[in-house]
């Protein structure tokens, strides 16, 4: 009966362990909130975790872009995208091309990704911020995911 509770309390382990290792949050530095508004080049559904990839605008307004001409990406993690969904954050109403804020944690290794904080919020279509503004400062924009920004 003993070794039946030991191989049954090891078992358990093995199944657990993978599941809190995959939701730590600990590869993004959570000492830093990042500040973007960007434009949405494609949004990935996935059980787990939802992205969104965009592409920042500079504080001229326009898509940034590196020393090689080419456009700078990044991309944000979110819960998944059925939790998501119950927040107004789709693929409908983040299509490619929206212009959106965010705030988010970056990666602790400096890749041009984060984990969202907070909500995000969606600029009128066709209708972006003034030069070095977000979103929230938009007449008519809306709030996904909470309700501050």
């Amino acid at each position: 009966m003993k070794m039946r509770t030991l191989i049954a309390i090891i078992s358990i382990g093995f199944f657990i362990t993978p599941a809190i290792a995959h939701h730590s949050f600990a590869m993004y530095d959570q000492t830093k909130t990042v500040t973007w508004t960007g434009v949405v080049t494609r949004y990935v559904a996935q059980a787990n975790h939802a992205e969104l990839h965009f592409v920042p605008l500079g504080p001229d307004g326009k898509p940034e872009r590196g020393s090689d001409g080419k456009l700078i990406t990044w991309g944000v993690e979110m819960a998944g995208a059925a939790a998501i969904a119950t927040q107004g954050i789709t693929v409908n109403t983040f299509p490619a091309g929206t212009i959106f804020s965010v705030k988010l944690n970056p990666l602790r290794d400096g890749s041009n990704f984060g984990s969202r904080v907070g909500a995000i919020v969606r600029c009128p279509k066709e209708k972006p911020p003034e030069a070095g503004k977000h979103c929230d400062s938009v007449e008519g924009s809306t709030y996904h995911g909470g309700t501050t920004f």
